[in-house]
């Protein structure tokens, strides 16, 4: 296997080292014949010609234009599918992992199964020094407990948040400081939980967009202002929102000890949230595993137990959608570029074909003093030419379907598909090195044409 990675080794970089010289060659003949670039002559005989072969012209322009065509909107969706990517995972850190209480399904130092699982704070407090052994230092770096008022997350119609005779239930979070490194939320107006918030009991309150549009009037600064969050009143400290997610503003939260003091909670937890930084999906499981070893010796269950403990682990959902869609953007990128140079090679087989035709212009031209770098120049000038404007319509084409795309398909997986302006700019210029060099073959068995054979052969 190494033999043969050596090999194929060596064969990439003899190829790549060929196409660079080939290209430094084309450059170097189209740099002696600067002038013909702008001759006004030159480009006529170029038009002329175009027009003498009008369906060999538009086949041509119509194989490679397709080409850049696939490859601009594929490109652009894979663009698309990546944004929805991001955007399943905006409303949450791609690197927290969180941990929720539940019921036990497996019989452990003589308890029986469904007993049901109950963290405290003192299960947070040993948890938040958690980290990997070894030189990389991977370890939990915001870290958050969660108590649940009712006994679940999400409030029912009896935890209602009111003012001024307006209820509504909203989702309530009885969250550390550290909750808001766990949801990618910014604070708009005020500020988050803080560490005082937790120590002193204090009722504060941080509030999403529509909480605030229910309770106040427009243009009321909420800031300041007390509301009766599930019968407890809590003072408006801040004011949060969500990019693109307005569902998720759709909540408030509250320091998780005075939850528990004021709906006696005493010192429970629901679930245990922190984030890993920049660890990646093994150490981010084995931090994972060690927090949940913790928990099961404390409280007596199997640490294999899947049911004890439910784990969402961000990080290896995040990871695993990226392999995903790197490997869609590679058969997306490949697919593209085999169409697009299929159509590369067809201009290099009409070009041939072309000069074929033209063997007694080309003999007539080199009788008349032509150099052969004159003869070069010419073919591969027009050889760039279609291949530039047949790029231009391809790429036109794909973005003009991309934003058709983008406003009739409706769906979270696919977001604004799009190309960057830089791509399709470093597309369009490979199309034209790629003519180049499909013009530079046939162009070269041009100028090799001797002119005495070339008359006698007509």
């Amino acid at each position: 296997m190494m033999v043969v990675g050596l090999v194929l080794g060596a064969a990439v970089l003899v190829g790549l080292g060929f196409l660079v010289f080939t290209l430094l060659r084309v450059i170097g003949v189209m740099a002696l014949q600067w002038r013909d670039l702008v001759s006004i002559d030159r480009w006529s005989e170029v038009l002329d010609t175009v027009r003498r072969n009008k369906l060999r012209t538009t086949l041509t322009m119509i194989s490679v234009a397709w080409g850049i065509f696939v490859l601009v909107f594929l490109l652009g969706l894979g663009h698309g599918l990546d944004n929805g990517l991001r955007f399943e995972f905006k409303g949450e850190a791609t690197n927290s992992i969180r941990i929720s209480a539940n019921k036990t399904s497996v019989a452990h130092n003589g308890f029986d199964i469904g007993r049901k699982i109950t963290f405290d704070n003192r299960d947070f407090d040993r948890a938040k020094p958690v980290k990997l052994p070894g030189a990389d230092g991977q370890h939990i770096d915001h870290i958050s407990g969660q108590y649940y008022i009712k006994g679940g997350q999400f409030g029912g119609g009896e935890m209602l948040t009111k003012r001024n005779g307006k209820a509504n239930a909203f989702q309530i979070n009885a969250v550390h400081p550290d909750a808001i490194f766990l949801d990618t939320y910014t604070i708009e107006a005020g500020r988050f939980l803080d560490q005082a918030d937790i120590d002193q009991n204090r009722k504060s309150a941080v509030v999403g967009h529509p909480v605030v549009d229910f309770l106040f009037e427009p243009g009321e600064n909420p800031l300041g202002q007390w509301i009766i969050v599930a019968g407890v009143p809590f003072q408006i400290v801040g004011v949060f929102k969500s990019e693109g997610n307005a569902e998720a503003e759709r909540q408030l939260y509250i320091p998780v000890s005075t939850a528990q003091l004021a709906y006696h909670g005493v010192d429970h937890l629901g679930q245990i949230a922190f984030t890993v930084g920049d660890a990646t999906a093994e150490q981010a499981k084995a931090i994972t595993d060690t927090v949940v070893a913790q928990l099961a010796d404390r409280h007596q269950f199997d640490p294999s137990d899947r049911t004890a403990v439910r784990v969402f682990n961000n990080v290896e959902g995040y990871e695993r959608f990226k392999k995903l869609f790197l490997l869609i953007s590679t058969f997306i990128v490949v697919i593209g570029t085999c169409t697009l140079l299929a159509g590369v090679v067809g201009v290099s087989n009409i070009m041939m074909i072309a000069v074929k035709e033209r063997t007694k212009e080309i003999g007539v031209r080199k009788a008349l003093g032509a150099t052969p770098t004159s003869i070069v120049a010419m073919i591969i000038q027009e050889s760039v030419f279609l291949t530039g404007l047949a790029g231009l319509l391809g790429l036109v084409g794909g973005v003009a379907l991309l934003e058709v795309v983008a406003r009739v398909v409706k769906t979270d997986f696919i977001r604004n598909p799009a190309i960057d302006l830089r791509v399709g700019v470093a597309a369009t210029l490979g199309l034209v090195i790629a003519g180049a060099l499909a013009g530079f073959f046939p162009a070269r068995a041009a100028a090799r044409v001797n002119p005495i054979h070339a008359l006698r052969d007509q």
